[in-house]
């Protein structure tokens, strides 16, 4: 019985207070439809006058000023034998870095090869060229001498052998006809002698076969003179007078192809002795290649790992400068600080750069000395946006700011984590109001202000603001009474449209608010969620890396993700690793290309 009774209380208190808290809500919501603002659930604030600091507050990294920053120079990929300790004091000329040269030892052995042909070719084509040389002219005063001969033969035989010859053929000519005079005065004498029969039948018929013979004789020297006009002068002197040609033309082209002989030659040479010196210089770099894995301090200096020296964020997680680990040509090792000047190198927001400008001064803090406070003022900004931070977020743009130390202190190191407020003005007497309380209604800057029985909108005139505090230069009174949590529907924001819509506004002094549309439940003063992600993101950049830096500056950029660059954000850790292990073993111009393929694949 008892037992039925305690379950009966236990259902009744449970009743009762369901009753009570569905009271509740009706009470609240009743409230809310009510519209009376000046409920007690209602924050406000009281507007104020007095010493209000305009400034910007950003992580970053102690530099030294002047450094000699010592990058591998070694081609390729190659692995650290010997690393001086971080942290060393060095002279200059002392040995920092070692690495392996075992593969470029190699080389050169079959370099040295390649050389040894190389010259071996240059050689047998230079003494090439001098035979070429040597031939060519002997076969040019060849073909000259035979064209000399040909023409001292056509002179010849015009001037000398024709002649010759032509009174040759005369001279028979008058010689066979004296000789047919006598055989015939002979025969005359003969035949006179036989009439009286004083010689015989036999020697009178001898004396006419003589004159017979001469006269055949005289035919025939006359038709061997006829024939040495009117044929062999005329086919020997056409033959003479093209041999001749013919011993022009050949000279001719001895000497065209002797040319082209040399110039073959020659461009052989030129050839194997370009070879040779490329060979050669292939020899030398590898050399100066080995002479380079050895990497010695070029002045004293305080050793300092590049890999420590880098400013937080994804690069922060980069594996810690080691011997056995592979780097990359032109990868930066080692910085050797030549100065005891130091500087501080920050990342600025795209959101501030209206504010800040070179000259501004800065009041420094750093983590590990902190009861320090450090003075300086900006001195550059980059004009373009840190293509890193870019990569990764392509949302996030962060420029590249240094800060000049006004003082020096031999306690700041190189890597030391800072940070850094920027002073953009400060106001002695400013009326000022916390930044939530300001929203933007078509437009104008307006705040809620209470008139004693509930709260109106009023037109105000601001300046800047820090993120907390915004300067109102006109509107408001010091004392009056301000609404923390200005309805949002005054606005114009449309609670129920798509939530792909940007989330946030900002109510600065130099762009209107973002209108942004969110479940009701989440409905709250836009301004107090853009400082509570503004302060994520100045910490994420200031060295904690891992998703919270990530969600930081995605909260900055007014975006919860979208699309698959919302998608690194479920990446687990291995995979992150992953990827920049991946991006370490890129070259530059890898690099580039994953850049431009990353921004196309999400524009």
């Amino acid at each position: 019985m008892i037992d039925i009774l305690k379950k009966n209380l236990f259902k009744i208190i449970v009743v009762v207070l369901l009753i009570a808290l569905i009271g509740m809500v009706l009470a609240n919501t009743t409230s809310k439809k009510s519209n009376n603002l000046l409920s007690r659930d209602n924050i406000t604030f009281k507007v104020q006058r007095g010493p209000l600091t305009i400034s910007v507050t950003e992580s970053g990294t102690i530099k030294a000023r002047e450094q000699i920053i010592l990058k591998s120079e070694v081609e390729g990929r190659t692995s650290i034998l010997t690393l001086i300790p971080e942290g060393t004091r060095v002279k200059k000329g002392d040995l920092l870095v070692e690495l392996d040269s075992s593969s470029l030892l190699d080389n050169k052995i079959d370099q040295e090869i390649r050389v040894q042909n190389a010259e071996a070719s240059f050689i047998r084509a230079r003494e090439n060229l001098a035979v070429v040389e040597n031939q060519a002219e002997s076969n040019i005063d060849k073909a000259e001498l035979e064209l000399e001969f040909a023409g001292q033969d056509l002179q010849k035989y015009i001037e000398g052998d024709y002649p010759n010859q032509l009174k040759e053929a005369q001279a028979k000519i008058t010689l066979t006809k004296e000789e047919l005079s006598r055989a015939k005065e002979q025969l005359k004498w003969s035949v006179k002698l036989s009439e009286k029969e004083y010689i015989s039948k036999t020697e009178l018929e001898a004396d006419e076969l003589a004159v017979t013979r001469k006269a055949l004789d005289l035919e025939l020297t006359e038709s061997n003179l006829n024939l040495l006009e009117n044929f062999t002068y005329k086919r020997n002197f056409r033959q003479l007078e093209s041999d001749a040609k013919q011993a022009r033309m050949a000279l001719e082209r001895t000497t065209r192809k002797s040319k082209a002989d040399i110039i073959q030659a020659q461009a052989d040479l030129r050839a194997r002795e370009s070879e040779f010196n490329r060979q050669k210089d292939k020899l030398k770099k590898i050399g100066e290649q080995i002479i380079k894995t050895k990497i010695y301090a070029p002045a004293d200096g305080l050793v300092i790992y590049a890999t420590s020296a880098r400013r937080g964020g994804w690069r922060g997680s980069t594996e810690p400068l080691d011997e056995g680990q592979d780097v990359r040509e032109r990868q930066e090792l080692i910085y050797l600080p030549t100065a005891s000047a130091m500087n501080a190198e920050v990342n600025i927001h795209e959101t501030h750069l209206k504010k800040i400008n070179p000259g501004l001064p800065v009041t420094i803090t750093v983590d590990a000395l902190p009861d320090k406070i450090f003075s300086g003022h900006v001195t550059h900004i980059a004009p373009l946006p840190d293509a890193q931070s870019m990569w990764m977020n392509p949302d996030l743009k962060v420029y590249n700011t240094d800060i000049f130390l006004d003082s020096n202190d031999e306690a700041l190191r190189t890597g030391m984590s800072c940070k850094a407020q920027i002073i953009i003005e400060k106001y002695d007497n400013a009326l000022f109001v916390p930044i939530q309380a300001v929203l933007r209604i078509a437009g104008e800057p307006t705040v809620y202000v209470s008139n004693s029985k509930s709260f109106e909108p009023r037109k105000v005139k601001i300046g800047l603001d820090n993120n907390i505090m915004i300067r109102i230069i006109s509107g408001l009174k010091a004392g009056e009474i301000v609404l923390l949590t200005p309805p949002l529907r005054s606005a114009g924001i449309n609670v129920k449209a798509s939530s792909d819509e940007p989330a946030g506004q900002t109510i600065t002094d130099s762009e209107p608010p973002v209108q942004t549309d969110r479940p009701a439940e989440e409905e709250r003063p836009i301004n107090r969620q853009r400082q509570r992600e503004g302060r994520e993101g100045r910490e994420s950049r200031g060295g904690r890396g891992g998703r919270e830096g990530r969600e930081g500056r995605e909260g900055r950029g007014g975006r919860e993700g979208r699309g698959d660059r919302g998608d690194r954000g479920n990446m687990t850790d291995e995979q992150r690793k992953k990827m920049r292990e991946k991006y370490e073993k890129m070259t530059p111009e890898e690099r580039e290309k994953a850049m431009k393929q990353f921004r196309g694949k999400n524009n």
